[in-house]
Parts: C-alpha cells; sequence; structure tokens
C-alpha cells in the first residue's frame, strides 16, 4: 500500500478491503502483525482471516463477503480473533472505516479501511488516556509538563496554592513567578533530570513567590524525562506535593533534638545559656534572649523577694549585631509577668510584656523541678511567618528540657565549689618558707563533668631542721576524691610526726587505703542485705556508698543478682613522700605509683630523681623503695601530678620532656618561686582540663656547718656537766645566751637518761635554723614516754619537765638506736 496517500497509518496495521470483502492492499505493519506478505494477502477474503463464524454483533457482512450491503458512512469497532501466518490465534481490536460507499446494485465498488491492533495494546491506550486526563484532574499536588527549555507547556490549577501565583502559567518559566534563588534551586534538579535521564525523586526545596516572599512553602519535586517514539527528548514532566507542614513538623523535632544536644554538652550555666540562644537562632527565630537568676550563677536556688520578683540576668543573646541587647542587664519579673529593667545606677523602670501577645514573639519561662530560673524569648521579623500555636508549645518543651540543663549546670557549680573549697581547705598556703624550703605551689582543678579531683599536696615540717614534701593524686572526682585526699592527707601528717623513713611510712599508708576498701566493700554487703529485706539502709545507719554509681534496678526475685562491690581503684591513688635534711644537704625519696620529681640544679642541669616507683596505693603486699640524693642550696624541685605532663593528649614522655625544658628556663632566670610555677604551667587550657594539675616547687636551702655543734658523750653521769659547759659556749657563740638555761635543763634530763638507761656512746647535736634544736641520739631502741608522776615518786618528772620548756619534742629511730630531740623558738622568732 502506497502510505503515502494515507500519512496517518504510518506505523499502523492497516486493511484495503473492496465490497466484496476481499483484501485489496495492506499496510507494513499489517504484514508485520499478521505474519503474512502484501502478496499473500491481495485477493484474499477477510473471511478466511476470522477465528470463528460471524455473530450478528460481528462485523458487517460488506467485510466478510457473506450477506447484506453497506452503504456510504457506516462504521464499525469491536474485537476480533484471527488467524496469523504462523499459526497463532490473535485477537484484535479493530474499527472499520468507509472509504466509498457502494453503487446501487454494485457492492463490489464499495472500499472499507479496516484498521486494528493487539487487544492488549488497545487496552494500553485507553489506561494511558484514562490516567493522563485523571491526573490533571487530580488536587493534592502540582503537575507540570515542561519543554525543552524548561518553559510550562501544561499543568493543572494546584501547582503551588497559595497567594502570589500568576493566573495563566502556560509558557512561564518559573523564574517569571518564584524567587530568584528558588527558582534556580529546581531548575537545576530539572536540568539533571533532562541531561542525564535519571528520575527525581521527592527532592525537597523551599518555594517563595515573588509576589510573597515570606516563608513559602515547602515542597517535595519529583520529575521524569520525556521522549518521542524515536528517542527525541521533547520535556520533561514533574510533580509538586506540598509538605509544608510534614517539614515544618520534623525541623519543629529537629530543634529539640538539637536544644537538648546543645544545652546538656556543658556543665557551665552562661555556656548552656549561649548554646541555648544559638540554637534557636536561624530557622526558629531572628533574636533569642536567655535570662537567667542571679542565684542560679552561684550554685544556689533562686527565691523570690518579698514582692514575688526574681532577679534575672541577661546571660546570652543571639541573633543579628543591630538587633541584639547587651548581655549583663539585670530585670526583675514579678509574678504577674511584668518586667522592671534594673538600670547600672540601681533604678528600676516598669516594663510590661504586652508585647509578648503579638503574633512575632515568644516567651517561656525556665522552670525546673518546680523552681523558677529563668526565661527564654524569641521574635522573628515582622515581614515572616507569624509564629503558630506549635511553635509556642515546641518553645514551652524547649524550655522545660533547657531549665534540667541549667539546674544541672546549678547543681553541678554547688557541688564544684563546694569540692574546691573543701580541698582548698585542705591543702596547706600556697607560698611557703621554713628552714629547709621555700615553697610556691599551684593547684588548677578539673573541669570535667565528676567535678574536682582528688590531687593533693603538704609540706611538713620535721624535726632537725628537716622538711617533708609529699603530693599524691586520688582517684576519682568530686566530693568523695576530696574527702579521701583528706583523710589521706591527715593520715600523712600523722605518720611524718613519727619520723619514719619515706618507703616505711607509704607502706603505713597503704595499709590504711586497704582497710578502706575493706570498709567499702563491708557497707556495700550491709547495704545489699537490707534493700533485699526491703529496708531503707539510711534507717539502719548505712550510708550509700561513697562515690559510686546511682542505684540500679532491683533485681528480679530470684535472680540472685547482686551490687557490684567499689571496684578497688575507687579508693586508690598514687603518692609520692620526700624528706630534705639542709644539715645533710640530702633529699630521701620513695613513690608509690607517682611521677618521679624533678630536680633543676644551680649549675643548669635538670633531671628526673631516680625513684623506683612502687605499686599504686591499695595493691598492698608489695615493697616500697627509697633513694637518697645530693642537692646543692639552691636547687629547685618540682613534685606535680600527672595532670601537668598529660596534658590532655595523653604523650607523658612529651610532658616530662616539657616540664624539664621550662624548670631550666625558670631556674636560669632565678624567678621567684610563685612566678616560675605560673611559667611552668603555662600554655594549660585554663578551663577544660581532663585531669587536676598540682605543681609543688621547692628551692633548696643549707644550714652552714656554723650553724651545728655536735658532741660525743662517754657513757658517765659526770659527762652531763661538760655537755653543758660545752652546749652554753656554743649558745654564747651564736648569741642565744637567753636560752642557755632552759638547753641546759633539756640537755641535762636527756643526757642522764641516755647514760642510764641506753648505756654506750651518746651523741649530742645542736641545730640552729629557724628554731634551736637539740638532739640527744644514743643505741637503744626503746621508745621514751611521758608519764604522771604521783606525789610518792621519785622521779619519772624528767620529760615533763622537758615538754613544758621547750615548744615541742619527740624521738624518732635511727639505724643504730634512737634520737631524743626538742625545739625552742629563738629569741625574737
Amino acid at each position: 500500500m502506497d502510505n503515502s496517500r494515507f500519512p496517518f497509518l504510518d506505523g499502523v496495521a492497516g486493511v484495503l478491503v473492496d465490497g466484496g470483502g476481499r483484501i485489496l492492499d495492506c499496510t507494513a505493519a499489517a504484514e508485520e502483525l499478521l505474519a503474512l506478505p502484501v502478496g499473500v494477502l491481495r485477493g484474499r477474503p477477510v473471511r478466511d482471516l476470522l477465528a470463528a463464524p460471524v455473530d450478528p454483533g460481528g462485523p458487517p457482512a460488506a467485510i466478510t463477503g457473506t450477506h447484506g450491503y453497506a452503504g456510504r458512512g457506516a462504521a464499525w469497532a469491536g474485537r476480533v480473533s484471527v488467524h496469523t501466518g504462523d499459526g497463532r490465534l490473535l485477537a484484535l481490536e479493530v474499527r472499520l472505516l468507509v472509504l466509498r460507499g457502494a453503487a446501487v446494485g454494485d457492492r463490489s465498488t464499495a472500499r472499507y479501511m479496516v484498521i486494528g491492533a493487539p487487544a492488549a495494546t488497545a487496552d494500553r491506550w485507553r489506561q494511558d488516556q484514562a490516567f493522563t486526563r485523571e491526573l490533571f484532574l487530580q488536587d493534592r499536588f502540582g503537575l507540570v509538563v515542561f519543554d525543552q527549555d524548561l518553559r510550562i507547556v501544561r499543568t493543572n490549577t494546584h501547582l503551588l496554592p497559595y497567594s502570589g501565583m500568576p493566573v495563566t502559567l502556560t509558557g512561564r518559566r518559573l523564574s517569571d513567578f518564584l524567587q530568584p534563588q528558588d527558582a534556580a534551586a529546581v531548575e537545576e534538579h530539572l536540568r539533571e533530570v533532562m541531561a542525564t535521564g535519571k528520575p527525581l525523586v521527592l527532592a525537597e526545596e523551599l518555594a517563595r513567590t515573588v509576589i510573597d516572599p515570606r516563608g513559602g512553602r515547602m515542597m517535595a519535586i519529583s520529575a521524569f524525562r520525556l521522549q518521542a517514539a524515536d528517542g527525541a527528548v521533547i520535556g520533561l514532566t514533574a510533580l509538586f506535593n506540598d509538605i509544608t507542614e510534614q517539614y515544618r513538623a520534623r525541623r519543629r523535632l529537629a530543634l529539640l533534638h538539637q536544644v537538648t544536644a546543645a544545652t546538656g554538652r556543658s556543665l557551665s550555666v552562661t555556656d548552656s545559656a549561649k548554646q541555648l540562644a544559638e540554637a534557636l537562632v536561624g530557622g526558629f527565630a531572628d533574636v533569642a534572649t536567655v535570662e537567667v537568676a542571679e542565684a542560679v550563677f552561684s550554685g544556689e536556688e533562686p527565691t523570690p523577694g518579698p514582692e514575688g520578683r526574681l532577679l534575672l540576668r541577661r546571660t546570652a543573646v543571639a541573633g543579628p549585631p543591630e538587633a541584639v541587647p547587651a548581655t549583663g542587664d539585670t530585670v526583675l519579673v514579678g509574678p504577674d509577668g511584668a518586667t522592671v529593667l534594673v538600670g547600672a545606677d540601681g533604678s528600676e523602670e516598669i516594663g510590661g510584656l504586652a508585647e509578648l501577645a503579638e503574633a512575632w514573639l515568644l516567651t517561656a519561662p525556665l522552670n525546673a523541678r518546680g523552681v523558677l530560673l529563668g526565661r527564654i524569648s524569641v521574635r522573628r521579623d515582622r515581614w515572616k511567618d507569624a509564629y503558630e500555636e506549635e511553635d509556642h508549645a515546641l518553645l514551652r518543651e524547649i524550655a522545660a528540657r533547657a531549665a534540667l540543663a541549667l539546674d544541672n549546670a546549678r547543681r553541678y557549680t554547688r557541688e564544684h565549689r563546694a569540692a574546691i573549697g573543701l580541698q582548698r581547705s585542705l591543702l596547706p598556703p600556697a607560698v611557703r618558707s621554713v628552714a629547709a624550703v621555700s615553697t610556691a605551689s599551684v593547684y588548677l582543678p578539673t573541669d570535667t563533668v565528676g567535678g574536682v579531683g582528688g590531687d593533693w599536696f603538704d609540706v611538713i615540717p620535721l624535726s632537725s631542721a628537716r622538711v617533708a614534701l609529699v603530693v599524691g593524686d586520688v582517684t576519682g572526682h568530686g566530693l568523695h576524691a576530696s574527702a579521701t585526699m583528706g583523710r589521706l592527707r591527715t593520715a600523712v601528717r600523722t605518720l611524718a610526726d613519727l619520723d619514719l623513713e619515706p618507703e616505711e611510712l607509704l607502706v603505713h599508708l597503704d595499709d590504711l587505703v586497704a582497710q578502706l576498701l575493706v570498709e567499702a566493700a563491708l557497707a556495700a554487703d550491709d547495704e545489699d542485705d537490707l534493700e533485699a529485706d526491703g529496708l531503707d539502709p539510711a534507717r539502719f545507719g548505712v550510708a550509700a556508698r561513697p562515690g559510686g554509681p546511682p542505684p540500679a534496678p532491683a533485681a528480679e526475685e530470684g535472680s540472685g543478682a547482686r551490687r557490684p562491690r567499689p571496684e578497688p581503684s575507687s579508693f586508690g591513688g598514687t603518692c609520692l613522700y620526700a624528706v630534705y635534711d639542709p644539715v645533710a644537704r640530702t633529699c630521701t625519696v620513695a613513690s608509690a605509683g607517682h611521677p618521679p620529681p624533678a630536680v633543676a640544679h644551680p649549675d643548669g642541669r635538670t633531671e628526673y630523681l631516680p625513684v623506683v616507683p612502687g605499686p599504686p596505693l591499695g595493691v598492698g603486699g608489695l615493697p616500697f623503695e627509697s633513694v637518697r640524693v645530693e642537692l646543692a642550696p639552691g636547687s629547685v624541685l618540682a613534685l606535680y601530678t600527672d595532670g601537668l605532663i598529660e596534658r590532655g593528649d595523653g604523650d607523658i614522655d612529651t610532658g616530662m620532656a616539657e616540664l624539664t625544658r621550662r624548670l631550666a628556663v625558670v631556674r636560669a632566670q632565678d624567678l621567684p618561686l610563685p612566678e616560675a610555677g605560673q611559667r611552668v604551667i603555662a600554655g594549660l587550657p585554663p578551663t577544660r582540663l581532663h585531669d587536676d594539675v598540682t605543681l609543688l616547687l621547692a628551692r633548696t636551702k643549707a644550714v652552714a656547718a656554723a650553724d651545728t655543734a655536735v658532741w660525743s658523750v662517754e657513757p658517765d653521769p659526770a659527762a652531763v656537766a661538760r655537755v653543758r659547759e660545752d652546749a652554753t659556749t656554743a649558745l654564747v657563740g651564736w648569741g642565744l645566751e637567753e636560752l642557755a638555761f632552759t638547753t641546759e635543763l633539756v640537755l641535762s634530763e636527756l643526757v642522764t637518761n641516755a647514760i642510764r638507761y641506753a648505756g654506750g656512746p651518746v651523741v649530742v647535736r645542736l641545730i640552729r635554723a629557724d628554731t634551736l634544736t637539740c638532739e640527744v641520739s644514743d643505741g637503744s631502741s626503746t621508745q621514751p614516754r611521758m608519764r604522771r608522776a604521783r606525789l610518792t615518786d621519785e622521779g619519772g618528772r624528767g620529760l615533763y619537765l622537758v615538754a613544758q620548756l621547750t615548744k615541742r619534742w619527740g624521738s624518732r629511730y635511727t639505724a643504730s638506736g634512737k634520737t631524743i630531740w626538742t625545739e625552742q623558738e629563738l629569741p625574737g622568732a
């Protein structure tokens, strides 16, 4: 068939039939559909192709050649089944078109065109037409057909269902009615679909019209490319679904989570307020103000005044600089919501909160556990969308969560201050000078969630002008660590008064920590037993385990589960104990798991003392060793905790090397010890330390040989008089004649007792330092004991007399026996 006469038949299966029902010609598509060449089909009756006899509702007789007559203009459409050349039975949807009617009495002159397609294909055509028609009638989303230049070809009436849209959109671009940045964002997606053919699925973009540039609507955009039968791109179709309400709900939920995370990130009241204000600015507000009660900053619970008004401080403000009020201003909030601005001069100016009723301004109280801590205020620019009731509910929820974070920060501040106060009250003065050393200390408490740690140090004067330098670190943080530190510091002072050797003192201290562990374990067992019986441990005097975790949920009955006991590390720690003797100019050091002290020598050398560290306190069963080194006068000892050398990154070797470098610098510059301490810790962050930092610097002194006098005394009572004479001569030479009489009485009593009860050689030594020290050493290991003599006793009053005449006295064991010593204040001291 010459399709040029029938161009509409290109690609269509068509058969030309005469009035007798014979096939005259066919299209190429008909040949392919029937699987028969045109030569076979020409002249063949149509009825030979039909699969069944024609029923009355079938095709007219004019094309089947059976009977009847078809006049001009007759037409028919329906379904038939035909046999194909390859043996298939094919269902066809056919339409009969009358091209020329039959002449009167001669039906062979009629011409008919039969157009057909597989029935399934025809069904799909009808479905496609129905789908397209109904799609453009939907009102739940916007449907747009764009050409290759992204001009609108067709759309339904609900593309963007809000103000600012033109009446007719055909032929327009998106930029003709949308804000430039919004149109550009959408068109970028569409161009990518046009270029790649990859469908776009639910891309979210904001759509604001040129006429109404407020909040706009959030659209979920999907798009796919349109192609002709030959594959040529002819445009694309896009669906615009308004998801503004879902988007706002997601934004509110995300903002709530963001604020919760931001305010819970810090335990500083000021930082929490700043993070809250900054989190609110952006999508929710243009200006956010957080006002907090004054009492919160000191850790106290806010209490309204007599008139019911509460003093608030404007703590944090976020927003454009030109719209942000100054922080630090204070306001009074009354029970009726009225605000009184308090000026710098104390004047008050009434400012009501009527403006809070405006649609662009919201406020919410910061209430936690029934206590008003402050308030939040947010404001939007008036050209933007006003706040809705959902926004107000969101702000109230944000305020409730932020108030809990602020209250936690307030409670932490209170406990942190209490712990620091307790710890500082247990530590010695920062600067001190004794006969043996001059000291200066630096203490930086940690800023972790657990609060202040358990670092401690001490400077303990010992007998014979010696001094003990102590530094330690208790495991844990908070009040419990401070209390444990206080117990250990008291124990060390008590043991130091016994003049024990450093390694022996650490053994006794280790035993004490082991006893604390046993007590803690017993207390935990008692608490578990009482709770298992359903009783409150506090009613029976059993306190909750200190520093432990919050109570765990009760175990199921019969499970046999028990709350875990405190780990040994909960009460452990480290300690370094050093004794410096200014007469012998030696330093004896022992360590219980603590870093070694550093020393800067007068000649410029710096080194760490070769201390052999023993186990940490509380391990038990292992010995401690001490090392003795000579130190020249003017040497600077540095005792510290690991927080100084770790410096937050855990590289201890680097920290120790840096410490010796800085120590050498301050020693070379001969800086005062307080300034030297600040130089050594310079560079540490002022806050957010991972551990406490403690540094104790000690500059050694020496007692000159001319300020000591030593005699060996024969074990003969007659030698006592000689001792008195020699002592008086020495005191006169030192200009201490005022102390001669008392010294003679003291030495007479002590030397006589040594000769009488100890025998053997007796050594007497006088030391002039910040006090006058008298020592009597003998070979006996029996410690003297002062007792109250009865009226009838002839003796026993000697030590009582010594105690009354001197400032203090005592005795200490030595390698060869013991030494009894006394101290007297120097005249004018």
